[in-house]
């Protein structure tokens, strides 16, 4: 997930390569679908420049995405292998990412594509996620079992933190899932034992621990006032810390941790924090959109929770006279006969079939480009489909038993 600067639009990608964008001033209205592609993968997604949105995966490359054309514009190759995370610093004008190698690069956005700028200090240990400090004068990388903050201008590592080293003998590595680097120089950090903590990275001692969860912390996300945070976990729970007074009017603070948010069945791979509300997205494949009720003047409309739990475009078709549904999947269409039965009864009655239904054909799409949409006649007689680039119409010839299946 990546929310807009301004907070007017969120960025959804999927695990099939395909980029949604969704309106919160619309009432977060699905605007824009960039479809899938077989050889894209999406594993981080940032704003930068303005409105531009790039993405990088486990290709190795930087893509920006044509929102007017609805495609992948141009990539870049990250010259370091895969890509696990990327950040663009706090003017938008350079995109930091960590690679499989172990190294941070940085590119310079500029008008029409990206540039390559500089290698930073290059360490064992595929680099899992990366922050900007709001000045952006230094960035901070998690890896496996530490995390280090490097010096933009230098290129040095002037701090390398063990998430661990005072747990006595971990058996098991520690991943450091997500990081973000406060204005205040605190790093905070999402790992996989469950917990958050809180870092003074000039010292390198640990301030606060909280650990929220029995399994990993996979993602975790800042307010832009850095007064709250968001974190999702591999049981499908979100949490919310708060920075609040110690006492009534003093000036000490303390991160406080709220009552799990239970919201997903899965793994809660994503998060993201508007000025409003708490967005996570689910390995169950669903947004859901909490609003912060402390920043709601009156309880209404605005105040509910939101849950995407349907596609927003058509799936399936169906043929009525013939009695067919079509359904589409990324890279295959499946024809299907609807079941029957000889029976009469009320409204709500469930009524023994004599025919059940009846899986007639599957048609793979051919090439790397995910199916976009597709329709069956409603004679069930002509399928179609359309992908970024090409649309395919095919003839349906079903002779009792047999179905054939004829391109035009």
């Amino acid at each position: 997930l990546a929310c807009h600067p301004r907070g007017a639009r969120l960025a959804l990608a999927r695990t099939d390569g395909a980029v949604e964008v969704y309106n919160f001033a619309a009432n977060y209205f699905q605007e824009k679908v960039i479809p899938g592609h077989e050889a894209r993968s999406v594993e981080s997604l940032c704003w930068a420049a303005g409105d531009r949105l790039f993405g990088a995966g486990l290709g190795g490359d930087i893509t920006e995405y044509d929102l007017s054309g609805l495609r992948a514009a141009r990539g870049v190759d990250g010259g370091g292998g895969p890509i696990w995370s990327m950040a663009a610093n706090g003017t938008g004008t350079q995109l930091a990412i960590g690679c499989e190698d172990g190294s941070v690069k940085i590119f310079q956005v500029v008008p029409g594509g990206i540039q390559f700028e500089q290698n930073l200090d290059r360490r064992k240990g595929r680099v899992l996620s990366l922050s900007w400090h709001p000045s952006d004068t230094h960035i901070v990388a998690g890896s496996i079992d530490f995390f280090r903050v490097i010096d933009v201008t230098s290129g040095q590592t002037v701090q390398r933190i063990m998430v661990n080293h005072h747990v006595e003998k971990a058996k098991r590595e520690c991943v450091v899932w997500a990081i973000a680097l406060l204005s205040s120089g605190t790093v905070v950090s999402a790992d996989s034992f469950g917990r958050v903590q809180f870092w003074d990275w000039e010292q390198g001692t640990l301030a606060e621990s909280h650990t929220v969860s029995t399994s990993a912390v996979l993602s975790l996300a800042v307010s832009e006032k850095e007064d709250s945070i968001v974190v999702g976990t591999s049981t499908g729970a979100t949490y919310q810390l708060q920075l609040l007074p110690v006492k009534l009017g003093g000036q000490e603070k303390r991160w406080v941790r709220t009552k799990p948010f239970q919201f997903h069945s899965h793994d809660v791979r994503a998060v993201a924090h508007s000025p409003t509300a708490l967005i996570s997205g689910g390995l169950d494949a669903q947004l859901v959109i909490r609003p912060l009720m402390e920043k709601m003047q009156k309880k209404g409309y605005d105040a509910a929770l939101r849950k995407f739990t349907f596609p927003h475009r058509r799936l399936v078709s169906c043929a009525r006279k013939a009695r067919l549904l079509l359904f589409q999947f990324s890279q295959y269409l499946e024809l299907w006969r609807l079941g029957s039965t000889e029976e009469t009864g009320k409204d709500g009655e469930v009524l023994s079939l004599c025919r059940m239904p009846e899986h007639l054909v599957q048609l793979k799409s051919k090439g790397p480009e995910h199916i976009y949409c597709s329709c069956v006649s409603p004679c069930g007689t002509w399928v179609g489909y359309s992908t970024a680039s090409r649309f395919q119409l095919y003839r349906v010839r079903c002779d009792g038993d047999s179905v054939s299946l004829r391109k035009v």
